[in-house]
Parts: C-alpha cells; structure tokens; sequence
C-alpha cells in the first residue's frame, strides 16, 4: 500500500535567508503534517514494516519514539518497524526538526496513518488506494489510556534505541561517514574573524599552494560569500593536505570593522536602552504601573554568548551522478531547506537535486540555515568530483552563530506578600531573524514589523500580578547569533526565575511558597510540588564549606511544565559545586519515557553550563574561542546525579527537548543565593563573588 504521488506545497510564517549573490531570499517553509502525508512515511512490503522518518534524529531519539507509535499502532513489536532516515526524493516536504514539536505534531499522524494500514489488512485489502482516517486520539491504540489506570510514565517496556547499536559498534551514521569512489575534500577559507564583518582577499600565494603534494583545485565563486565575508576555495585528495594548502597559500585579508566583548555589552545594556525611551518591542503590557513609585525589587542580570557546542562539527558530501543529478548528503535540521538553498544557488530545480539527511551529532538549533552544504555542493560543481567539507572546531566557533547576549533588568513591587508590579525589560540580538542569514536592512524591517519571537520565548512569567509589563529591545552584533536550545526561554526563564526567587527573599517568604501562591497553570504548580517532594533533605555543611538548596520553574511554549530542584556546596574561595540536580516534568502524554529522561537530564546538564561555564569572548572582530579548551562545556566530573520524575496525567503531547532549560540553571543560581546570602547577577558565576572574605 503506498500513499498517492501527491506533493503539498505547505506554508506559513518562517525566517528569510538571503543567499550572497541572489536577488531574492529563501523562505523557509513551514507545512503542518496531516494524515495523508503520514501515509507516505509508514511502509509495508513483503511482511516488513519500514518508517521513513518524517524528522531528524539528532540524538533526541525521535526515531525511537516515532517507531513505537508504529508500532502499538500496527499492534506489532517495536523490533519489527524498520527505520530508515528519509530524503526529499521519498517524501513530501515535512517542516524544520525544532522547537519540541516532533511528537506533539507528527505522532498523531503518524498514528492514524498507520491504524488505516492496520484497518485495511484486517479486511484483507493490500491494493489500491487508501486516505488516512483522521481518527481522534481516544480512538487510537498508541494514545489510548485504560478507563480509571493509574498514570505511570516508563511502565512499559524500554524498547531497543533506534541507531545504539551503530554508535557503539562505530557502524556509518554521520556525514562524516560517507565514502564515495574518488572522494575529495574541500574547505572554504575566510578572513578568521566573525563574516558580519565585511572582508575580502588581498593576496595569496597560489604557485606554493599548488606544490602541495594532493592538491587539487583552488575554487573563486562569488557564491562562496557567508554574509559579508569572501570565501576562497580549495579541494585536496586528503583532510590533511588541506591544512598544508591553506598554509602554503598564506592569504592576506583585508577588513572592515571590529568589535570585541565592551563593545557588545554597550549595544545590548538594557538600561541605556530604557533611558532612549520605551523599549520597541511588547510581550506583556497589562495594566498600569506607575514608573515613579519605589521598587521594592530592582535587579538586573546578564546572560553572555555562548556556543551549541555540538560534537559533531557540521559537515556536508556532494556528488554529482551519470545523469548530471546532485547528491548532497548532510546533517541539518531541515533537509527541504537545503534543498531550497543550494538549488537557487545552483540554478537547479527540486529534480536536479537529492538531499540525504544522517543522523546529526547535536544540533541544538546551530544546524538550521545552510552553510556547508553550500560550500559542497560549489566545490563539487567546480571539479566535477565527489567533496567532502566538513568544518573545523575553530569554523564552528567563529562562523556559526551563537545564543545571543542578554541584559535584563527587573522590578517588582508587592504588598502584604502578593505581587502587584512586575516589569522586565530586556536588550538582546536576533534569534530567528538571525543576522548569519538576514540582511541588515531586511532585519530592520522585521524589528519594526515582528520583532523576534524568538528572543521573547519565555519571556512571559508564569505567575499572576495585577499589572505587568514585559518589553524588549534588539541589538544587530558583530558575531552571528541565532536559535540556541529553547531560544530565548534558557535566558528569559533564568532571569524571571532569579527575580521571582529573590522576591521571595525580600518578602521573608518560603521561595516555594512565594511561587505556589503566584501560580496561575495548575500544571506548573503540579510539577512544582512533585520536585520538592522527591528531593532528600539537603545534607548538612562541613567544614570550610556552604551548602543550599534553590528552586525554580517554568512553562515552554504554553505546552510543558518543568520544575527543578538544586543542591549546590560552595567552598571558602568561592567555587560552586552542583551535588544534586532533579526536576519534574510534564510534557503531556509519554511514549517514549526514557527518551523524555533523557532529554530532561540533557537540560539539567545544559542549565549546568548556563550556569557555571557558558560563554564565549570576543575581541578583535571574532570569537576568540576555538576549541572546547577555550570554551568548556560541563565535564563529566562536574555533573551531579541527576534525578527525573516524570507527570503524566494523560493530557495531549507537548515537547520535551527543551522544556528544563526554563529552570536549570536559575535552580542552581537560587541554590548559591540560598548558601551564601549573595544573588548570583552575572553567568557564569565568578568563584570571587562568591569568596568569604
């Protein structure tokens, strides 16, 4: 049974990209998955069952989600559902792999899709056509919950992961892991400074390059431009050699403009911003507060720019077959949209082009516009052989984009201990309108039409006041910035959460308390409680140390709920140790609870960083990072046990990738507040501000 040859040409509101040497940008689509199109993604030949997967596996084990929805569907073992990561050639095009949404928006296709296969060999049908029964969730087996059952998240059977036994045998998954006949490999060099600056070639030394034992070709293309900075070329017969070339060439750059870290805090301090006038841009404006009355909380916190830190450096393959038709291998988060970049490029239509998509070693958001798979698919054309790109640790860092800088400030004014004024004002860059893909003068146009949802995610507090106020400004910066993990909700939610914390303080209230009596979502409140109930009492402090416990919550995208509960010791001189890190979390219906666990416990080690190493310098006009030396993530000494209680009360699904980062780290910087009677304002924190003196 196979769906009809239908091709559904979605749309809807998405970020515009412009591509160096184009008149007009790439829109990102946007299609809502249906039942119809589901029916292309559920196989069956010959007694197996093969899922094409309608999303990228980027270790958010989607693929193992998705297939157990198959399979309770088909009323068959997970083991006998085949998954197959699926191109643009087998399937109609399916939206971004982002924001949390994979099993909120295609398990329920994806379930009815396959009860019509179920229903239609139950009668003994296996021809013809067939259009997907949009049955609603209580009428599907993998959504259905027995009359008067007690929820109990991870009650069933773990099932086998999608793609463990290839991690750990070392099998071919990632890019690069592609082998072709006659491979080459490519690199595009750029001035090593941020491409938002303007920079360009002034002389190389191409004779020494071509005496490089495996060089191949040095490439000139005005479409290897990234923003603002000339790219050049070069293809060599190994990874190697390519080092040795870009060294014999010894390219000078020259460029235009700098920047460093006292720079960018200028543009984006919020409180010169406020002294300009109202901030442009509104997430809450409810009731009236009076600007002049006195504060009984003013706070101001600072997030720095920090790297996605993925493994997995991006990487892409081309090659181009007897008939003239692009291959073009690659981990992103959207395969359609690479096919989109690189065939207007390229001048090549949808038929001219195959993309590929393998499993991507971490994304995070950093994997969304095209980059290297530009530059293959360019290199390949040049020489008319199949290239290998794949960025170095130092490329990521400084022409990737990164979690935006932010300057919030935060006031609060309460009587006889309930909220009555609460305003946030914050300055922060781009996220969606991301300057790595939209043109200055395109971004001014969205500042002024729609701001950047993005950077507002979570902006909104989850606790009632009669009047409140939430506004924002936007800064373009020297260095790219973009969709970090949750957007703007890891900053925004450890602000507000820093702030409601200390609020609390102030009032000479319990910090759990304060919160449950702000509490308007009955789910947060929910999950607040089962946090604090599953936390051990906080062991007592020894010698020469502080210890405390902080809390915090918070709701992601008005579909899951989070709580986490942190225990932190803090040493004479300062130095935060997280001991314990446990939440609670509620993202609706689980099916995958192990999958959920982990991506809980994936957020608790990110708000870890947050809090304690996220960040990137910049000086000179580039990111003076580039390696995980320069910018340590967590390590794994570093990483306390971590403790997950999931809430399922059988609501609809919502996301879980994301959902803890509202709270992680602000639980660890209220655990610090709570040790040592200082509120943490600036991440990561420094061990001297914390020093008993």
């Amino acid at each position: 049974m196979k769906r009809r040859s239908l091709l559904l040409a979605g749309s809807g509101l998405g970020v515009s990209f412009w591509l160096g040497g184009c008149a007009l940008p790439v829109f990102p689509k946007r299609p809502a998955a249906s039942p119809h199109d589901a029916l292309g993604w559920i196989h069956h030949e010959n007694g197996r069952y093969t899922l094409r997967l309608p999303r990228a596996e980027m270790g958010q084990q989607i693929a193992t989600a998705l297939r157990q929805v198959a399979a309770d569907e088909l009323g068959v073992a997970a083991e006998a559902v085949a998954v197959r990561l699926a191109g643009t050639a087998d399937l109609a095009r399916v939206r971004a792999t982002v924001g949390s949404e994979s099993v909120r928006d295609f398990a329920l296709p994806l379930a009815q899709a396959c009860a019509t296969l179920r229903e239609a060999f139950a009668r003994g049908e296996t021809h013809g056509w067939r259009d997907a029964d949009p049955l609603p969730p209580t009428a599907l087996r993998s959504f259905r919950r027995p009359a008067g059952a007690t929820p109990a998240p991870g009650a069933r059977r773990p099932v086998p992961r999608v793609h463990d036994r290839e991690i750990v045998t070392g099998a071919p998954l990632y890019v690069a892991d592609v082998r072709l006949p006659g491979l080459l490999h490519g690199r595009v060099l750029r001035a090593p400074l941020s491409p938002e600056l303007p920079s360009r070639v002034l002389g190389l030394d191409e004779r020494a390059a071509r005496a490089v034992p495996g060089f191949v070709a040095l490439v000139r293309d005005q479409r290897l431009q990234q923003a603002q900075a000339e790219g050049l070329g070069i293809v060599a017969r190994t990874p190697g050699a390519l080092d040795r070339i870009e060294a014999a060439l010894a390219v000078q750059w020259g460029v235009d403009g700098t920047g460093d870290d006292p720079a960018i805090a200028r543009r984006i301090d919020v409180d010169a911003h406020a002294a300009q006038g109202r901030l442009p841009n509104t997430v809450l404006d409810e009731g009236r507060i009076d600007p002049a009355a006195p504060w009984d909380l003013d706070l101001r916190i600072d997030v720095p720019l920090a790297a996605h830190a993925a493994i997995e450096p991006r990487a892409a393959v081309a090659a181009l077959d007897a008939a003239g038709v692009l291959d073009l291998w690659v981990g992103t988060q959207d395969a359609w949209y690479q096919r989109d970049v690189v065939g207007k490029a390229l001048g090549r239509g949808e038929t001219q082009l195959r993309v590929h998509p393998c499993r991507v070693g971490g994304a995070f958001g950093g994997k969304t516009i095209c980059t290297v798979e530009l530059e293959a698919a360019l290199l390949c054309e040049a020489v008319r052989a199949p290239v290998k790109v794949q960025w170095t640790r130092t490329q990521e860092f400084r022409q990737g984009f990164h979690r935006p800088p932010s300057s919030h400030r935060l006031r609060a004014r309460w009587r006889d201990g309930r909220l009555q004024d609460w305003q946030h004002h914050f300055a922060s860059s781009h996220i969606l309108f991301t300057a790595a893909g939209v043109p200055a003068w395109l971004q001014r146009i969205t500042d002024v039409v729609a701001g950047d949802p993005g950077v507002a995610r979570g902006a909104a507090p989850p606790y009632r006041a009669p009047r409140r106020e939430v506004r924002f400004a936007l800064a373009r910066l020297p260095v790219f910035t973009g969709p970090w993990r949750g957007l703007g909700a890891g900053p925004n939610g450890l602000a507000i959460e820093s702030a409601i914390d200390e609020c609390a303080w102030l009032a000479g209230q319990d910090p759990v308390a304060f919160r449950l009596a702000h509490i308007g979502e009955p789910r947060l409140a929910r999950v607040l409680r089962a946090a604090v109930q599953a936390a051990p009492p906080l062991p007592p402090a020894t010698a020469g140390e502080r210890r405390g416990r902080g809390v915090a919550c918070g709701t992601y995208k008005q579909s899951s709920h989070a709580a986490v509960v942190a225990d932190v010791s803090v040493a004479a001189d300062g130095r935060v140790r997280v001991t314990r890190l446990g939440c609670a979390h509620d993202c609706g219906h689980v099916i995958d609870a192990d999958g959920v666990r982990a991506q809980c416990e994936g957020n608790l080690v990110w708000g870890l960083g947050m809090a304690l190493s996220d960040a990137l310098t910049v000086a000179d006009g580039r990111v003076a990072s580039d390696s995980f030396a320069s910018a340590p993530i967590p390590r794994l000494d570093a990483v306390p046990p971590l403790h997950v209680v999931l809430v399922d009360e059988g609501e609809p699904p919502g996301g879980a990738g994301e959902t803890v980062i509202v709270a992680a780290a602000a639980a660890i910087a209220n655990a610090v507040r709570a040790a040592t009677g200082r509120r943490p304002t600036r991440f990561p924190l420094d061990p001297a501000a914390f020093a008993q003196t």
